[in-house]
């Protein structure tokens, strides 16, 4: 083995054994049953310019998004959702990047340095045709004979971030895998998956590493308790007071085409949809979280249109914004007193009598 690969090596193992509790006892608890609402759908509006990704959640207020209860990922009951509140999910791109903002309520927890006693969340997306949500690709295939081969066409793109070593509204970014870049053991990772037990940081597979693969993801964060919206550093840990209430925002993109060649990223085009779901991991009772132990939006994958420049469709109980119903009220108004001031007219004119010249004779 060759020294200089020996330190690549080394960097793709800690990344893909600080992912590995992702899919530890992931067993079900009984038979799989899946009840889907028919109107979870969400679009990424084009709205160049409207939003930047610091983690605040200001810039999202006229975006439209979705509201997901949130159950347990392996036992979808609705007496099992989490207590605290629902997940809304927003999205819109910009013709160049797509962005996603997740809100969810929680009382503000957070253990410097582990991020399973932090609060975390996850996006996945279908990237082969056959790929399953259940069972994240849904590939039959062990641990021992999972591969590019075997599995062809059951890949799932996974963007996990886990927040315990980042500070809040500092952004973070993607690099190639193979730099050693602090931002990826920090917990923004990109992964793909064929089934639980088939999952790998991108660049990387059973048979050896590949160095073109990049993690293209950009995210922040941000808990609406915070006093402080100058800026935190380092030394401001835990930022916050524990237990307070208030609602955690997850500012999170990437480009909507990337380089990969190894069918392990989703690619969005324009005027399409794609298949997705979050997930959110929380420290119940300030208990650590555990790999399998996540609330989805959905039993099932949601749809995500990517809307071209143009269109736009109101969400649910939303038929128009505020700037929308002013012009219709001003037009309004401004018809009825162009009605009336012609009927004043009119009336006048009606009013007055026709009296005839006579021309005496000189």
């Amino acid at each position: 083995m060759s020294l200089q690969l020996l330190p690549q090596l080394l960097i793709a193992c800690v990344l893909v054994l600080g992912c590995s509790h992702l899919a530890v006892s992931h067993q079900e608890s009984g038979e799989w049953h899946c009840e889907l609402d028919d109107e979870a759908r969400i679009s990424a509006q084009f709205r160049p310019g409207i939003v930047t990704l610091d983690g605040h959640a200001d810039d999202w207020t006229d975006i439209d998004g979705f509201e997901f209860p949130l159950r347990p990922a392996l036992d979808p009951d609705e007496d099992k959702e989490y207590k605290a509140g629902k997940m809304i999910v927003k999205a819109l791109h910009d013709g160049t990047d797509v962005y996603f903002m997740l809100q969810v309520d929680g009382d503000y927890v957070y253990s410097k340095g582990d991020d399973h006693r932090c609060p975390s969340v996850a996006l996945m997306f279908q990237v082969g045709e056959s790929a399953t949500y259940h069972n994240m690709g849904g590939c039959k295939e062990s641990p021992n004979t999972c591969n590019i081969t075997s599995c062809r066409g059951y890949e799932v793109d996974i963007m996990h971030f886990s927040i315990g070593n980042s500070i809040p509204g500092r952004l973070y970014r993607g690099n190639s895998i193979n730099d050693g870049s602090k931002d990826e053991r920090i917990g923004l990772v990109d992964m793909y998956s064929w089934n639980p037990h088939c999952r790998n940081v991108d660049g990387t597979s059973p048979s050896g590493n590949d160095s073109t693969a990049l993690n293209d993801w950009k995210g922040a964060w941000w808990h609406s308790s915070f006093s402080s919206h100058t800026g935190f550093i380092e030394v401001d840990s835990p930022y916050g007071s524990s237990g307070e209430k208030g609602t955690y925002y997850f500012e999170l993109s990437r480009p909507l085409r990337t380089m990969d060649r190894l069918q392990q990223d989703a690619q969005f085009t324009i005027g399409e949809s794609r298949k997705f779901s979050a997930a959110l991991w929380y420290p119940i009772d300030g208990n650590p979280w555990h790999g399998s132990a996540h609330y989805t939006v959905s039993c099932d994958w949601v749809a995500m249109d990517v809307a071209p420049a143009g269109y736009y469709k109101a969400a649910p109980g939303r038929s128009w914004d505020a700037a929308a119903a002013f012009g219709f009220v001003v037009s309004l108004v401004a018809l009825v007193v162009s009605i009336f001031v012609g009927y004043l007219v009119v009336s006048k004119t009606k009013a007055i009598s026709f009296s005839p010249i006579h021309h005496d004779p000189l």
